[in-house]
Protein backbone atom coordinates (compact mmCIF):
# COMPACT_ATOMS: atom_id res chain seq x y z
CA UNK A 1 0.00 0.00 0.00
CA UNK A 2 1.44 3.79 -0.82
CA UNK A 3 2.06 6.08 2.33
CA UNK A 4 -1.05 8.52 1.10
CA UNK A 5 -3.76 7.80 -1.00
CA UNK A 6 -4.10 9.78 -4.40
CA UNK A 7 -3.97 13.55 -4.03
CA UNK A 8 -7.65 15.21 -4.12
CA UNK A 9 -9.61 18.00 -2.82
CA UNK A 10 -11.05 15.41 -0.45
CA UNK A 11 -8.12 15.06 1.60
CA UNK A 12 -6.32 18.83 0.64
CA UNK A 13 -4.07 16.75 -2.04
CA UNK A 14 -1.82 15.86 0.98
CA UNK A 15 -0.95 19.85 2.26
CA UNK A 16 0.63 18.08 5.32
CA UNK A 17 3.49 16.13 2.97
CA UNK A 18 3.34 18.73 0.54
CA UNK A 19 4.24 21.37 3.63
CA UNK A 20 7.40 19.22 4.77
CA UNK A 21 8.92 19.60 0.82
CA UNK A 22 8.05 22.96 0.31
CA UNK A 23 10.07 24.04 4.10
CA UNK A 24 12.72 21.62 3.39
CA UNK A 25 12.97 23.25 -0.01
CA UNK A 26 12.89 26.50 1.46
CA UNK A 27 15.61 25.57 3.91
CA UNK A 28 18.03 24.04 1.73
CA UNK A 29 17.40 26.37 -1.24
CA UNK A 30 16.82 29.80 0.32
CA UNK A 31 13.90 30.51 -2.09
CA UNK A 32 9.99 29.15 -2.11
CA UNK A 33 9.23 26.22 -4.24
CA UNK A 34 5.83 27.90 -4.93
CA UNK A 35 4.44 30.84 -4.28
CA UNK A 36 4.91 31.37 -0.63
CA UNK A 37 1.78 33.19 0.10
CA UNK A 38 -0.79 30.18 -0.56
CA UNK A 39 -1.90 28.13 1.92
CA UNK A 40 -1.25 24.77 2.50
CA UNK A 41 -4.06 23.27 0.70
CA UNK A 42 -3.64 26.05 -2.15
CA UNK A 43 0.42 25.35 -2.63
CA UNK A 44 -0.47 21.15 -2.58
CA UNK A 45 -3.24 21.60 -5.29
CA UNK A 46 -0.98 23.99 -7.77
CA UNK A 47 2.10 21.41 -7.11
CA UNK A 48 -0.12 18.55 -7.74
CA UNK A 49 -1.44 20.08 -11.05
CA UNK A 50 1.83 22.12 -12.10
CA UNK A 51 3.54 21.65 -15.72
CA UNK A 52 6.53 20.78 -14.12
CA UNK A 53 7.52 17.27 -12.50
CA UNK A 54 7.43 17.21 -8.63
CA UNK A 55 8.41 13.48 -6.68
CA UNK A 56 9.60 13.11 -3.13
CA UNK A 57 10.74 9.42 -1.59
CA UNK A 58 10.77 8.15 1.66
CA UNK A 59 14.21 7.28 3.29
CA UNK A 60 14.04 3.40 3.97
CA UNK A 61 17.47 1.48 2.95
CA UNK A 62 15.65 0.99 -1.04
CA UNK A 63 13.97 4.48 -0.92
CA UNK A 64 9.99 4.21 -2.26
CA UNK A 65 8.47 6.85 -4.04
CA UNK A 66 5.84 8.45 -1.52
CA UNK A 67 4.60 11.29 -4.11
CA UNK A 68 4.39 11.98 -7.97
CA UNK A 69 2.43 14.97 -9.19
CA UNK A 70 0.18 14.53 -12.62
CA UNK A 71 3.44 15.20 -14.82
CA UNK A 72 5.49 12.86 -13.07
CA UNK A 73 2.64 10.22 -13.61
CA UNK A 74 2.00 10.79 -16.85
CA UNK A 75 6.11 11.18 -17.70
CA UNK A 76 6.53 7.61 -16.00
CA UNK A 77 3.43 6.28 -17.77
CA UNK A 78 2.02 5.09 -13.98
CA UNK A 79 -0.96 5.49 -12.19
CA UNK A 80 -0.25 6.93 -8.03
CA UNK A 81 -0.24 3.26 -6.82
CA UNK A 82 1.85 1.94 -9.46
CA UNK A 83 4.21 5.36 -8.89
CA UNK A 84 4.04 5.11 -5.04
CA UNK A 85 4.66 1.10 -4.74
CA UNK A 86 8.01 1.90 -7.02
CA UNK A 87 10.97 1.62 -5.58
CA UNK A 88 13.02 5.32 -6.71
CA UNK A 89 15.70 3.08 -8.31
CA UNK A 90 13.64 1.43 -11.19
CA UNK A 91 13.40 5.07 -12.51
CA UNK A 92 16.57 4.79 -13.59
CA UNK A 93 17.57 1.58 -16.21
CA UNK A 94 20.25 -0.69 -14.06
CA UNK A 95 23.29 0.25 -15.55
CA UNK A 96 22.16 4.25 -14.84
CA UNK A 97 21.04 3.00 -11.19
CA UNK A 98 24.86 3.22 -9.65
CA UNK A 99 25.20 6.74 -11.09
CA UNK A 100 22.08 7.47 -9.39
CA UNK A 101 22.97 6.31 -6.09
CA UNK A 102 25.90 8.22 -6.40
CA UNK A 103 23.78 11.43 -7.05
CA UNK A 104 21.70 10.41 -3.87
CA UNK A 105 24.73 10.35 -1.42
CA UNK A 106 25.71 13.62 -2.24
CA UNK A 107 22.57 15.00 -1.68
CA UNK A 108 22.32 13.71 1.91
CA UNK A 109 26.19 14.66 2.27
CA UNK A 110 25.71 18.47 0.58
CA UNK A 111 21.63 18.75 1.51
CA UNK A 112 21.03 19.55 -2.74
CA UNK A 113 21.96 19.98 -6.01
CA UNK A 114 20.24 21.79 -8.48
CA UNK A 115 22.41 20.88 -11.50
CA UNK A 116 21.49 16.74 -12.05
CA UNK A 117 20.61 15.18 -15.55
CA UNK A 118 20.57 11.63 -15.96
CA UNK A 119 18.49 9.02 -18.08
CA UNK A 120 14.72 7.43 -16.68
CA UNK A 121 12.14 4.72 -18.49
CA UNK A 122 8.76 5.15 -18.15
CA UNK A 123 6.74 2.20 -17.14
CA UNK A 124 6.16 1.54 -21.18
CA UNK A 125 9.39 1.72 -21.89
CA UNK A 126 10.26 5.34 -22.98
CA UNK A 127 13.61 6.37 -22.10
CA UNK A 128 14.02 10.52 -21.58
CA UNK A 129 16.40 12.38 -20.25
CA UNK A 130 16.04 15.04 -17.25
CA UNK A 131 18.10 18.10 -16.89
CA UNK A 132 18.27 20.81 -14.63
CA UNK A 133 17.07 18.66 -11.71
CA UNK A 134 16.98 19.84 -8.28
CA UNK A 135 17.34 17.26 -5.58
CA UNK A 136 16.75 18.00 -1.85
CA UNK A 137 16.40 15.92 1.79
CA UNK A 138 13.53 16.15 3.46
CA UNK A 139 12.89 16.90 7.22
CA UNK A 140 10.00 16.39 9.05
CA UNK A 141 8.97 19.06 11.26
CA UNK A 142 10.99 18.07 13.98
CA UNK A 143 13.87 18.68 12.06
CA UNK A 144 14.03 14.39 11.15
CA UNK A 145 15.50 13.18 7.76
CA UNK A 146 13.04 11.37 5.81
CA UNK A 147 13.83 11.23 2.55
CA UNK A 148 14.30 13.17 -0.90
CA UNK A 149 12.60 15.21 -3.22
CA UNK A 150 12.89 16.25 -6.81
CA UNK A 151 11.99 18.78 -9.14
CA UNK A 152 12.48 19.72 -12.93
CA UNK A 153 10.54 21.29 -16.06
CA UNK A 154 13.39 20.16 -18.34
CA UNK A 155 13.02 16.23 -20.24
CA UNK A 156 13.14 15.06 -23.35
CA UNK A 157 12.85 11.63 -24.98
CA UNK A 158 16.08 9.90 -25.62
Amino acid sequence: MPPFPEPSEANDYLAAHIQVLRDSYSDYLGKPLVDGGLSPAGAAQQIYHAPFVVVSHNAAADPVFTYGNKTALALFEMTWLEFTQLPSRQSAEPPIQAERDRLLAAVTTQGFISDYAGVRISKGGRRFWIRNVTVWNLRDPQGHYCGQAAVYSDWADV
